[in-house]
């Protein structure tokens, strides 16, 4: 939004703003015998994301509203990683929320970049790969033989689909999908 910090709420009283540096209470500007918290923006220098589609002018059809607009407005640098690329792509013909491609650095295309979590419209969160992960963070030790292998021990793309991705749904087979994730 191009400000240099932002209301937050709720806060106030919390413990939590003994450990951030990047928060303050301060009087409400507009009730001040009121306090409120306010937070540092934040201005990462890189964005990265995974959506359904995009086009190679980098215009993103991200689907269901969530916060990678936001993302993307902030950061310097934008990343989106998309299910299909297609020719071009207007505010007109996506499915959901559009991202103009004014904001995107890079499309890359990564056919289930999503997974383990889902992508609305092509794939659901693969629960299995997930209760997997959610065991593996119970420990440290645990979780660094997961990254080890899930991400540092895959050379590409494509091994991370061979290995982890059930063949089934790279196949497009949408009841295989429900299955899984059932």
């Amino acid at each position: 939004m191009g400000v240099p910090y932002v209301p937050v709420m709720g806060l106030v009283g919390s413990d939590l703003l003994r450990r951030r540096d990047d928060m303050k209470v301060l009087p409400d500007p507009f009730e001040p015998t009121k306090k409120t918290v306010v937070a540092k923006a934040l201005r990462p220098d890189i964005a990265m994301f995974h959506a359904r589609r995009a086009d190679r002018a980098g215009n993103v059809d991200i689907g269901i509203h969530n916060d990678d607009v936001i993302l993307a407005e902030a950061s310097r640098h934008v990343i989106v990683t998309v299910e299909e690329v297609v020719d071009s792509l207007s505010f007109k013909d996506a499915k959901g929320t559009f991202l103009p491609g004014l904001s995107v650095e890079a499309v890359v295309h990564a056919p289930f970049g999503a997974h383990p979590s889902g992508c609305v419209g092509a794939y659901p969160v693969d629960k299995a790969h997930m209760q997997r992960y959610m065991e593996a963070a119970r420990s440290d030790e645990a979780f660094a033989a997961y990254v080890a292998e899930v991400v540092f021990g895959v050379a590409s793309h494509a091994e991370y689909l061979a290995r982890f991705v059930p063949a089934e749904w790279q196949n497009g087979s949408a009841a295989a999908r429900k299955t899984r994730s059932a």
